[in-house]
Order: C-alpha cells, then structure tokens, then sequence
C-alpha cells in the first residue's frame, strides 16, 4: 500500500468513526470545522487519484450521480406490515392469541415511526444495497441516496459476512418546518408533511438533493444474519447499535400486556415532544425463536400489534380571523384562538386553508371549535359547536385589497385561493426578486436566496429593480461577501442589462407566463412597450396564448406597481427591446404549427423546435385545430391521441427528417 492508498484509508477510517461518535451516539470529539477539513483533504486526494476510492468512503454523503430510474428490488424475507389496534380490548386479545401458543412470551414496546420503510444490506460488512418497502415484497433499489443518509453506517464495526435490517427513513419536524420555508420561498409546491417530505426526498433521481433534505433513520429489526446469533430483540438492537447503527429508542421487556398497554400510553403521551413524528407505538414479542413459531400471515406478523392513536382534539374560542400573504402571494385566513395545550404544544392559531373551507363549515368569529394537528403538526379546526352560538357571532369576509400592500385581491375562476396581485408586495418580495434573477429569468449569477435576504433585512433593496441601483460598497460588508465577490456581482448585474427581452418578461413573475411564453411574446411584439399596450384579443391570436395568460398579461401591465417597476427598469438602461435575428433558412414551414410529444431518438426537443422556427414554422405545447403536424416520438401520450380524435396529421422522426433535408 502507497501512501497515498495508506492516507485515504486512514481518512476514511477517521471520517467514519467521527460521524458515528455525532449523529449516532451523539458525543462528537472533534469540531464540524476539523471534520469538513479532513473531508475535504479526502476528497481532493479521491479526485486526483480516483483508483483508490471507495464505494463507500464518506465522500458519498453529499451524493453521487442522478440515475434515470429505480431498478425494482425483490425482498427475500416479505417486509410486512402491521396489524392495527385502536383499544386496549384490541391489545388484550392480541395478547390472548399471543399466550394460547407461547404462554412465557415476553413483549418489547417501540414508536412507530411515521416516516418509509427501507431495507439496508451489508455484504462482509460494507453497505451494498438499499431498496424501499413497496409492496412489501418488491421495492426500489435507492442505495446512493440511502448512502447520503449520515446515520446510516458505510461500514460496519465487524465484518459480517451477510446482514440485513430494516429501519424507518423520516425527517425530524424542524427540518421539516426549514424545507418547506425554503420551498415557499422558491415558489415551489410544499410538502404536506414530514413523512410525504421524507418519501420525496428519499425517491429523487438525484442523490445531491436527497443529500440536502438531511434525512434520518431508526433500525428497528434485523431481517436477515450471518456471522451472529441473536436470540432477543433487546439483544438484536444492542448488537445494531456496536455496529454503528442507530436504533429505536427504547429496549425494556414487559412480562405482562398490562405493562406494556402502560408504555404504549406513556409513549402516546411523549410524542408531543418528539422531534420525529409518530403514528402509533408497536408492541412485539421479544424473544427471535418464539416469534418464528408463530409465524406471519400473508399481509403481518403474527408476534406483533400497532396500536394507533387517534388524533388529540380540544376545545377553544375564535377570537378573530385574520389573513396572512404567503410569498407566492396566496391569502391565507388563520383564526386567532384562546390558546389550549395539544399535542405537546401551547396553540393559539390555525390556518382555516381558505374562503370555501370557511363557507363550508361555516365558521365565524366568536364560534367555539373543536381543534386538532393534522398530522401531530399543524393546528386545524375540525368542527364548529354551533350549538354553543349565542348571536354575536360575526361572519368572515374576504378583504378586497391587500393588506400588506394595497393592491387588489383576485381569485381566478376554478382556483379555491385568493391572490395579491401587488408586484411590489412586501410578502412577497423575497420569493419574487428570487424567481427575478434566476437561471431562466435574468440569469444573475452569485445572486442566491441568503444574499437577497440580507439585502431585504438591510433596506438595500425593495424590489428587483433596486438590484441595478447597487455599489460594491453597500454589500462588500454581507455575509458571504467581500470585496472580490461584491464587484463580481455588479459585474453580473451590470451584465444582465443586456439580456434578451424574453428573459426580462419572463423575470416579471406574470401569473401563467413561463420562459416559452415569453419567448412568443418577445418575438411577437418585439419591444416591451408594444407588449404592455397589447389587447386581450390580440394576445389569444398568437398560437399557445390562451384566455387566462392573455387576461393575467393585461391585468399586470395595468397595475400601477407594475408601471412604477418597469419605469425603474427602464431608468437603469435594462434592454426593452427583442434583438435577437431568428436563422431563417427557408419558409418550408411558413403559417405551419407543430407539436412534440413522446421521446425523440435523433433530436434533442429543444433541437427539433430550432430547426421548425429556423423553416419558419412555430412550436406549440397543446394540440389543438390549429395543428398542422404532431411529431410523436416513442412513448407518445394523450396528445397523440388527441391528434388522432381531430383528425391532425401525424409524422414520425423519420418522416421529420425528409420533411429537412
């Protein structure tokens, strides 16, 4: 063994007992700065000499390459499920089944983890394989983003020659709480809980974004072993925990049902206080002989019972209803409660989602409300005690305009939500000078969330126009910053001046209007002025502009935030004008609309539609009778179909290619 081998073995070997020593049995020994330091010493050294790096080194932590699909795993031993208890009578005849074939059974009591279940092999103690639950007999192999997960061991302490077991992958609430928060600001879709985030996270393509959801684990049974002999429970997870593992949380047997009915209440009164969600607590048989003579069924084991707590609801006051502006500008009502303890926690507010749910349970101020946490998290009324009302009761109306900003609130036809139309409202500025600068708007580069907020939290800015207005020394001194990377980013700024226009009309944030759309507009219209004084029939005219973007251009070019914005623009010498020259090799397919659906062999999609606009064609997203061709590649969906219904004319990727030449 070089030195070189010998260095990267020696890291190794340190980074795996250090990360241990913090997530698993949380003792750390070193600080996160001399850990990262010797992660980045293996990382550089796996970089210049790859032959010496190891599937499992913990360099994977941070992801690997994004596969293109799950390869299904078959389980040898069936990951079942749980039979369900909902009463202590339910316990009791679990018991008596239990005692009619091993009278001296012995019970162990855990949280049910509400998170997925996977499995995690090790072949001669090196992490091999991970794969998801599914059906219980077939999953998902999701090893490299199981890897990511720093409380699942690389390695193990010894060198089992076989070793499966099966654990829960969940994300802890405040977690939970910090991804939504980002997601809201981005304006993307927000998880609905910490389970249905942790089953995202863990089912991305993508191994890098797994590995930032920070996603954690608890072992609770051993599947399958060679090289060990586990006769209980208690035994199996403390044999897991010398090997690195990090398992469920209690190990006490119980002689008796009684005693373990009383763990399985003292658990459903803990779990408030968790930072993980539960949905229940299982009790189980301890000793590993005992339960293979009773065996399973097809769907559970019959050794093992989860017993489901039923939701914690309480009794309060509304006090108020008030709104709230969410960064993508949706409003909110949230009732104003007298505060009562539930679920671990002091509640004195709930979200009522919106006007319909209100009207539906018809909700007032002054009601009194029976209250519960959906999902162990988000306070919400369950129902109204109506006949509590004693005639003061005040109805919930809907505000016309925004209460952060002013500008009028709308509600689209066919949507539940409310929206603030105001561009430059303060609820939303983060979110919308974000969307501002990114990839496919004006493409600012060194501008990122953390660095948009300080400048908000500073007063440097107020809207995306103010960027423009910037000098290096108002934000040399931020975090993150510095001398260097301030003028660089002024630099950038300054160099986005220059974009094409559909970057800027796509950087505008307009509801319904994507980077193609825009790129329709900018070539139709050629300067923004045309566009801001373009009228709902003119717009719908143009191919893939329908009712509701033509109404959402006009209504946002109306606006007097809107012209107050595009005024500051202008004023900074941003371009407004479309200068880019299409490549017009001939007008083959002049007045003709094509669209592409299915999976194209020879062409990238965005190649294709190049090539129909350099023919003079145009591209269309929808099918419709305006369709002159459907280009269907493989795997071509319901817009083939529709082609088909309407008569459309139908090419392959062959017949495109005469069509060309």
């Amino acid at each position: 063994m070089n030195n070189i081998e010998k260095r990267i073995a020696e890291l190794t070997k340190e980074l795996n007992y250090h990360n241990v020593k913090y997530y698993i049995d949380d003792s750390p020994e070193i600080s996160d700065f001399e850990f990262d330091k010797m992660l980045s010493e293996l990382e550089n050294l796996e970089t210049q000499y790859p032959e010496y790096k190891k599937s499992n080194s913990p360099t994977v932590r941070v992801g690997g390459e994004a596969v293109s699909s799950f390869v299904q795993v078959h389980h040898d031993v069936p990951m079942l499920s749980q039979q369900k208890a909902f009463s202590k009578e339910e316990i009791i005849d679990f018991d008596r089944r239990v005692k009619s074939v091993i009278p001296n059974a012995t019970y162990v009591v855990e949280q049910k983890i509400d998170g997925l279940s996977v499995s995690l092999e090790y072949v001669d103690g090196e992490f091999a394989r991970g794969s998801t639950r599914g059906d219980g007999l077939t999953g998902e192999d999701v090893t490299e983003n199981l890897k990511t997960v720093k409380t699942i061991p690389l390695t193990l302490k010894d060198k089992l020659s076989y070793l499966e077991v099966r654990g829960e992958i969940f994300m802890s609430k405040d977690n939970f709480q910090k991804i939504n928060a980002f997601m809201e600001t981005t304006g993307q879709p927000l998880f609905a809980n910490p389970r249905n985030a942790a089953a995202g996270s863990l089912r991305q393509l993508d191994p890098k974004i797994a590995a930032k959801r920070n996603l954690d684990i608890f072992i609770f049974n051993i599947q399958q072993i060679q090289g060990a002999n586990i006769e209980t429970h208690i035994h199996g997870l403390k044999f897991l925990k010398e090997q690195g593992f990090k398992t469920i949380l209690d190990m006490k047997s119980y002689n008796t049902i009684e005693q373990a009915y009383e763990r399985v209440i003292e658990i459903g009164e803990e779990r408030g206080e968790l930072y993980f969600d539960i949905d229940g607590a299982v009790i189980k048989v301890n000793e590993v002989a005992l339960r293979e003579q009773m065996g399973n069924t097809a769907k559970f084991p019959r050794w093992s019972i989860a017993y489901k707590y039923p939701a914690e609801q309480k009794t309060t006051i509304i006090r108020d209803i008030k709104v709230q502006v969410g960064r993508t500008g949706v409003i909110t009502p949230l009732a104003i409660l007298d505060t009562v303890h539930i679920a671990g926690s002091n509640v004195s507010r709930a979200t009522l989602h919106n006007l319909d749910f209100i009207r539906e349970k018809d909700i007032r101020v002054g009601d009194s409300v029976v209250i519960q946490k959906a999902g162990d998290i988000i306070p919400a009324v369950v129902e109204v005690i109506k006949e509590n009302r004693i005639g003061t009761e005040k109805v919930f109306k809907m505000p016309d305009c925004c209460l952060e900003c002013g500008a009028p609130i709308i509600r689209e036809e066919g949507e539940s939500a409310y929206r603030c139309t105001g561009v430059n409202c303060p609820a939303q500025r983060l979110r919308n000078i974000i969307h501002f600068v990114s990839r496919t708007a004006m493409d600012i580069d060194g501008l990122g969330p953390s660095i948009i907020e300080q400048m908000l939290d500073r007063q440097l800015i107020e809207t995306a126009a103010d960027l423009y207005y910037l000098h290096t020394d108002d934000i040399k001194d931020m975090d993150k910053m510095g001398e260097k990377s301030a003028s660089n980013l002024i630099n950038a700024l300054e160099k986005s001046k220059s974009n094409p226009l559909y970057r800027l009309i796509n950087a505008f944030g307009i509801r319904h209007i994507g980077e193609k759309a825009a790129k329709i507009l900018a070539a139709e219209y050629k300067t923004l002025n045309n566009l801001i004084n373009a009228s709902i029939e003119e717009l719908t005219a143009l191919a893939d502009i329908g009712d509701k973007m033509a109404q959402s251009i006009v209504d946002f070019f109306s606006r007097e935030q809107t012209k107050q914005f595009i005024k500051r623009l202008e004023n900074a010498g941003l371009n407004c004008v479309d200068t880019s020259e299409q490549m017009l090799i001939d007008n083959r397919f002049e007045g003709m609309i094509f669209v592409l659906t299915g999976t194209l062999e020879t062409f990238k999609r965005s190649d294709a539609e190049k090539i129909i606009e350099n023919y003079g064609g145009k591209t269309s997203s929808s099918v419709s009778k305006k369709t002159t061709y459907v280009l269907a590649g493989a795997e071509a969906g319901s817009k083939l179909n529709k082609a088909n219904s309407l008569g459309i004319t139908v090419i392959s990727e062959a017949e495109f290619k005469e069509m060309i030449k």
